[in-house]
């Protein structure tokens, strides 16, 4: 057998530790590039997740009781983890989070945000339920950014709440939110509407309305769960007052405003599921 001199085997054990470094650093390189991937950000992509707003049922619960049981993050940030990432774990997404504000921290202010401004506020369902005519019920599916040809090729900025009464002037409609009346009255695709600018900076758009509850104006402040009109079915034509063009329904919306002032509209689905079994209860 032959024995290996001091030379040798001073050689050997230094290839020894080049080789393992060398795979040491292949390694390192492999998962740096795998987490990286996995926080990589695409703007555009994001905004669409976002407006998209693709919620699961009773994820918006979840991400509360994450943060009141000593969550690392609030539950706005939980819910920009989800649309970014599809993560529902509180440890995984608390993972993707960090990595996110560590590095993209003006996008992570930006879209938490932005799930504050459209979650924080509201409170109820925009229509009341009838304590007396249990038969006045509604129906909504999610209808944004469907196709609509009024006035030409578009998508539809919000959700269709109908109503299992074809009546127009029956169904109180109501604010889901504490805001200040911002615009009101006659548009050709919206006819009677009005907009609530909310404290968190949404801003609820209710269209195709019957008639007002009073004579707002502009600036005028209200509650959540203040009467604001009737659901009506007004709108698509530029004649003031026109009904008639399709069934008795609301038409709500949500839009917020980006770091540039533009105005863009967020899906209003899952808002509405939330808060669909938040009702105002009167008779009617």
């Amino acid at each position: 057998m032959r024995v290996r001199s001091v030379k040798e085997k001073k050689l050997f054990y230094t290839l020894l530790f080049a080789v393992s470094l060398i795979l040491d650093i292949v390694l390192i390189s492999y998962i740096r590039s795998e987490s990286e991937s996995m926080i990589r950000l695409d703007a555009g992509a994001l905004m669409q997740a976002f407006r998209n707003q693709q919620i699961p049922e009773g994820f918006y619960e979840q991400c509360i009781a994450f943060e009141r049981d000593g969550g690392t993050y609030d539950r706005y940030a939980y819910l920009f983890g989800y649309v970014y990432s599809g993560l529902t774990d509180e440890k995984e997404l608390s993972g993707v989070l960090s990595r996110l504000k560590e590095r993209y921290p003006l996008e992570y202010e930006r879209f938490t945000g932005y799930e504050r401004a459209v979650w924080s506020q509201p409170v109820l369902f925009p229509v009341a339920e009838s304590v007396n005519h249990v038969s006045n019920t509604v129906a909504f599916e999610d209808s944004w950014m469907q196709s609509r040809t009024f006035g030409g090729e578009r998508g539809h900025e919000g959700c269709d709440i109908m109503a299992s009464l074809n009546v127009r002037g029956h169904y109180p409609i109501v604010s889901v939110s504490d805001g200040v009346i911002e615009k009101i009255g006659w548009l050709t695709q919206g006819g009677y509407r009005i907009g609530v600018r909310s404290e968190g900076g949404a801003y609820y758009y209710y269209a195709h309305l019957y008639d007002y509850a009073r004579d707002f104006t502009p600036g005028d402040r209200v509650r959540a769960g203040e009467l604001l009109g009737f659901m009506g079915d007004s709108g698509y034509s530029e004649v003031e007052g026109t009904v008639g063009n399709f069934d008795v329904h609301l038409h709500f919306g949500i839009y917020l405003n980006d770091e540039n002032g533009t105005e863009f509209s967020v899906n209003s689905y899952c808002i509405l599921k939330y808060l669909e079994d938040k009702k105002m209860r009167c008779v009617y």
